[in-house]
């Protein structure tokens, strides 16, 4: 197994969508570099832009899994989730950069408290993830990111404006309820890592279809898994 993860390394960084996330980590960098010129606003409105420079960075992620070649890679030895955790690890170390440099865009005396602030990014960017997979493993779709994009910003939107204030999650430093506010986003981490992996399992119907009889000689053909 590792000796076909390592010669299907080459073929998924082929396949990764970079210049989607190239892209949407540019427009976070540049949302984050606005802190510099917020004013007398401060810490407030430097929160939320880098609040939306994560979001804009997490929007870019939920096309990681698209993937032309899905239909043909699928026959492959290496697993679906192999295949995804490959995926995901080629792309963790440049989230890490890219997160590391839109902290150091905010100026030290804006920039709200950096291990909370990484709990949100971190659960944005697993719900991404989260959401491709689950979508890969639900359709046959090759390139659903875009339908899962328009989720995830729906959702953000949602929880902006009509989540309930009890169990609010985007409050400013402040607020009495940031750090009830981050036991939520800890939650929200560990549902997202937990609908990623279960959504990167191959579905068991799928498994068990791929031999089916052909005609009535009871002759079997194989069928690719999505």
């Amino acid at each position: 197994m590792p000796r076909l993860t390592r010669e299907l390394l080459l073929p998924v960084c082929r396949t990764l969508p970079l210049g989607v996330v190239g892209t949407a980590g540019g427009a976070g960098l540049l949302l984050a570099a606005l802190t510099r010129i917020t004013g007398e606003t401060g810490e407030r409105l430097s929160l939320q832009l880098l609040r939306a420079a994560v979001l804009a960075f997490a929007l870019g992620l939920v096309f990681l899994l698209d993937d032309p070649a899905r239909h043909t890679t699928a026959t492959v030895p290496v697993p679906r989730p192999a295949r995804i955790a490959l995926r995901v690890a080629l792309v963790v170390p440049a989230t890490a950069a890219w997160w590391t440099a839109a902290l150091l865009l905010v100026p030290p005396e804006l920039r709200p408290p950096v291990a909370d602030i990484t709990l949100e990014a971190g659960a944005a960017f697993a719900l991404a993830v989260a959401g491709a997979a689950v979508a890969v493993r639900c359709s046959e779709a090759t390139r659903p990111g875009t339908r899962v994009a328009a989720g995830l910003l729906t959702s953000a939107v949602l929880a902006i404006f009509l989540w309930p204030g009890r169990w609010a999650l985007f409050v400013p430093v402040e607020d009495d309820r940031w750090a009830a506010a981050h036991d939520r986003w800890a939650v929200v981490l560990g549902v997202a890592v937990l609908v990623g992996v279960l959504g990167a399992v191959e579905p068991l119907r799928r498994r068990a279809g791929g031999l089916r009889p052909a005609g009535g000689a009871g002759a079997c053909r194989s069928r690719p898994l999505s």
